[in-house]
């Protein structure tokens, strides 16, 4: 969803946003059934707890210094192609909570994105991104996380017609 901002060669070399250590394990994508059912055929290891209408990765308690690993990556990337969770296709982009409004916000840890002017970021999002995550936050509000203050805010959802 985001290849016109970053290309696929450089989110396969970086692999930030499918290793999670205990900050960060709340970005841990929302699964469908359908796509949740296809990582446990593959990795039949992998718990998945219920929560809203999708699911989440049951990770467990974490101790300081561990890290958890999509059970989606491996060597050669996603094995869920382009049916990734909505959350994998639109990272380092997230739909957030903040002070009553849903807000579009860009993670710093992906320095690609990050690094492009705000206004080019917003650019890109009015396009049509924008729309699609606040009907997907509607479909699913469990997708919807409070505001964390390592992302910037780009778009408030009342700037956006969908």
């Amino acid at each position: 969803m985001i290849k016109k901002i970053l290309s696929g060669t450089t989110c396969a070399k970086c692999r930030m946003c499918c290793i999670f250590d205990r900050y960060d394990v709340w970005e841990t994508p929302l699964f469908e059934e359908k796509t949740m059912e296809k990582v446990k055929s593959a990795c039949p290891s992998a718990e998945f707890a219920k929560k809203g209408g999708g699911y989440v990765l049951n990770v467990g308690k974490m101790t300081d210094d561990e890290l958890f690993t999509c059970p989606a990556l491996s060597e050669t990337g996603c094995i869920l192609g382009d049916e990734k969770p909505f959350d994998c296709r639109i990272w380092p982009f997230r739909v957030m909570e903040l002070d009553g409004c849903r807000i579009i916000a860009v993670s710093s840890l992906c320095v690609d994105v990050h690094s492009q002017s705000h206004d080019s970021l917003r650019t890109f999002l009015k396009e049509g991104l924008a729309a699609e995550i606040f009907a997907y936050a509607d479909k699913f509000p469990e997708a919807v996380h409070e505001y964390y203050d390592n992302y910037s805010v780009l778009l408030f959802e009342n700037e956006v017609k969908y």
